[in-house]
């Protein structure tokens, strides 16, 4: 594969991800009962962005939790080649039942990692709404799921790749797109 663009610089996301914060702060006026839970590996990175953003806002915490999707994906068997699956668990430091649960995830794409963790998060608890904000929407949905919140809207062909690069993981903040 060969880099195709950059598409989001660390300036790019920083705005995406204010403008995220504010409309989550907009949406649930204000963040009492809210609680982020970011989706392995990425989204937990963007969701501790988010809840910094927020506080910065409002003035107060808000609580941020991660999901490990591993178990609940309709693909485990085609993406572990007959290899035990590596389950890193899950760890939402809040109870979800009646909170406002923002889902978070880099990539918005088939729409079935989402289904994967609202099928985990329900596991859990019974939320009275559940939220989805992604990094990119590159469109393609298999599934009928829409985000809430988007940071950037990137069309792309089923060829192409959109790769999200944080620094907590990859030593850079870029969101690029990839071809074959």
């Amino acid at each position: 594969m060969s880099q195709k663009a950059v598409v989001l610089d660390a300036q790019a996301i920083n705005r995406a991800l204010t403008r995220i914060a504010h409309q989550i702060i907009e949406k649930n006026k204000g963040v009492e009962d809210c609680i982020l839970v970011g989706i392995r590996t990425r989204g937990i990175f963007l969701a501790e962005r988010l809840a910094a953003k927020i506080a910065e806002i409002e003035g107060r915490a808000i609580s941020v939790g991660e999901l490990d999707i591993t178990l609940y994906r309709d693909d485990l068997t085609m993406k572990t080649d007959n290899q035990e699956p590596l389950v890193r668990g899950t760890d939402i430091p809040a109870e979800i039942t009646d909170k406002k649960v923002v889902l978070i995830d880099d990539v918005l794409y088939t729409g079935r990692t989402v289904r994967s963790g609202l099928d985990a998060l329900m596991d859990i608890g019974r939320p009275s709404v559940i939220q989805l904000a992604v990094l990119v929407d590159r469109g393609h949905r298999e599934l009928p799921i829409r985000a809430d919140y988007v940071g950037k809207n990137i069309p792309t062909s089923s060829t192409e790749k959109i790769v999200v690069q944080l620094t907590e993981v990859d030593q850079i903040d870029q969101v690029s797109i990839f071809e074959n």
